[in-house]
């Protein structure tokens, strides 16, 4: 038995349990981790992937940077062969439940989002001189308790957009990242703004009381990927977190 949460509804129900083969310690140097992350957060639509691709292209703070979509590995597990083939058969079932039916991964998941961030760290050749963009996860407190000792997350970017813009934003593709989704219904995308507001808003206060630095980035109807990064670039270059750049990256 195990609980999961759908759609703002925790429940319990009968599954398979999910061997896990890998995890992120195993599969890299142990000397890199906690590696150097900062956190995208955000409701859905608001552009987190484009800005996260953005950043990947365009970096932060003189570091190279890897911007891990945990939705976008999740859908990638799932249907592309170079990807599933580092899976379980069990552990692809799982993840086809996660997306087809909504779910947000539980703390006693996490060894499976360990072994995807692995998988991911090592795809990138990821090394301690980068910095790490994660985005979809963590998604609630228990988990940024068990990504502690993966990734250190020195800042949060935080985008704000209201309600009405979000709809705007998914029905006219603003960011571009919205083709072929499945998920972009008006009734899903209601129960996943108040998934947000619930589960995933409450990481600002969580993060704040770490002494991590909160970039807050406002967005409307119509802001691009590109204005995103010229707002955040200004934040960050005028209050960068000093546990980023007190020790400058090897060059």
């Amino acid at each position: 038995m195990r609980a999961v949460h759908h759609e703002g509804i925790r429940h319990t129900e009968e599954v398979t349990e999910v061997p896990i083969l890998i995890t992120a310690q195993q599969s890299l140097p142990s000397n890199i981790f906690p590696v150097p992350a900062m956190l995208l957060l955000g409701p859905t639509g608001v552009g987190k992937s484009p800005l996260g691709d953005a950043i990947a292209q365009n970096g932060l703070f003189g570091r190279r940077c890897h911007h891990l979509d945990f939705g976008s590995e999740l859908r990638g597990a799932v249907s592309r062969e170079e990807l599933s083939s580092a899976y379980s058969s069990n552990e692809l079932d799982f993840i086809h439940g996660v997306l087809e039916q909504g779910l947000l991964l539980e703390n006693e998941h996490f060894p499976l989002a360990e072994k995807i961030l692995g998988l991911f760290l090592e795809r990138v050749g990821f090394d301690s001189r980068n910095l790490l963009i994660l985005n979809g996860i963590p998604r609630h407190t228990g988990q940024s308790k068990d990504i502690a000792r993966i990734a250190r997350i020195h800042a949060l970017i935080v985008l704000d957009c209201t309600a009405d813009d979000v709809y705007h934003r998914i029905r006219n593709n603003v960011g571009g990242d919205r083709t072929d989704r499945r998920d972009d219904d008006k009734k899903l995308i209601a129960k996943k703004l108040e998934l947000f507001r619930e589960r995933t808003a409450p990481l600002v206060d969580y993060y704040s009381q770490h002494d991590c630095r909160i970039y807050r980035v406002n967005v409307s109807a119509a802001t691009t990927s590109e204005q995103a990064y010229q707002s955040l670039s200004s934040l960050a270059a005028a209050h960068p977190p000093i546990s980023l750049v007190a020790e400058p990256p090897q060059r």
